[in-house]
């Protein structure tokens, strides 16, 4: 199944056949593909590139496909890297983060800061932490392989 061109967003750089290795749900998720293309918001005389992940749900392409300008894919990018370099020493803390300082990090971008923090403003936050924290460590592996590859494409870039 090819990934439209007819629609809003105008496909230019496509990975078909994404549901062969979306992680845990690999060859059972309606994620069929990813692209890079032209984003469906461009005005007249502006144009911005956006990643999108392709839903579909054995009949149609499903309104649930996502869109992110690629600044956004790469803030989360780093959002889930900081996170991930926390979970790793988070077993120092009772539970999993320190209360009197939730701020994991701030990471320095366009004149502010990315900031990384536990939300404490979660009623359940002890309890969705461990839960987060035995998800990170149960895809370990197929994150850690992600995170090779794009560590290597990035040295590789001269990053």
């Amino acid at each position: 199944m090819n990934i439209p061109t007819t629609l809003k967003h105008k496909p230019v750089i496509v990975s078909e056949h994404y549901e062969r290795i979306d992680g845990r749900s690999a060859m059972n998720t309606d994620a069929k593909g990813l692209s890079l293309g032209l984003a469906q918001w461009n005005d007249r005389g502006k144009v911005d590139i956006s990643a999108k992940v392709w839903r579909h749900t054995g009949e149609k392409w499903s309104r649930q496909s996502e869109e992110l300008p690629l600044h956004r894919v790469l803030d989360l990018a780093i959002l889930i890297c900081r996170s991930m370099a926390h979970f790793r020493e988070a077993y120092r803390y009772e539970h999993l983060y320190d209360p009197a300082n939730p701020v994991i990090d701030r990471v320095g971008l366009q004149g502010d800061a990315l900031t990384v923090a536990v939300c404490t403003e979660n009623e359940k936050i002890n309890e969705d932490i461990k839960l987060f924290s035995q998800a990170l460590s149960n895809d370990d592996e197929l994150n850690g392989e992600r995170l090779r590859t794009l560590s290597r494409i990035l040295k590789e870039m001269g990053y």
